[in-house]
């Protein structure tokens, strides 16, 4: 699928995928996967739905979805590089991720933000509900090893 809109382009083309520039942006820039090996990067993007935000042909900008396709989508690695920052370039990308037909009637969607929670909200996602429910199992040094 793809959307267009100016000089942008929003596709899940997998030969759109830039794994350079996505590993540099998360191992580098992110605050939640500094230090990730390229390799995982790219089997991260080989077993998910990749939403690549193209400018004259360069990614410059990301987020992939995991899914059943069925109950539950987990959304991650959502980022604009700061050049193309402050053009609603993050909201356009969220309303692409959640717009495919076979994401349509998930029982649950997650992700995680330290700091864009106004932008989820946008797009429904509230806190969790219960959180007495979940469970986590978390290796933050896993990059490190």
């Amino acid at each position: 699928m793809q959307w267009q809109k100016e000089k942008y382009l929003i596709t899940t083309d997998t030969d759109k995928v830039d794994i350079d520039v996505i590993h540099q942006y998360l191992s580098e820039q992110s605050y939640w996967a500094m230090g990730i090996p390229r390799e995982t990067v790219a089997r991260s993007v080989q077993h998910s739905i990749c939403f690549s935000v193209l400018h004259e042909d360069a990614l410059i900008g990301f987020a992939r979805v995991v899914s059943d396709h069925a109950t539950v989508a987990y959304v991650g690695d959502v980022f604009v590089l700061p050049a193309h920052r402050g053009q609603g370039l993050s909201k356009w990308l969220m309303a692409c991720i959640i717009a495919p037909p076979d994401l349509h009637g998930l029982r649950r969607w997650m992700l995680a933000t330290a700091d864009a929670h106004s932008l989820y909200a946008k797009f429904g996602f509230t806190a969790v509900k219960a959180p007495e429910r979940w469970m986590e199992k978390q290796d933050m040094d896993v990059y490190a090893k």
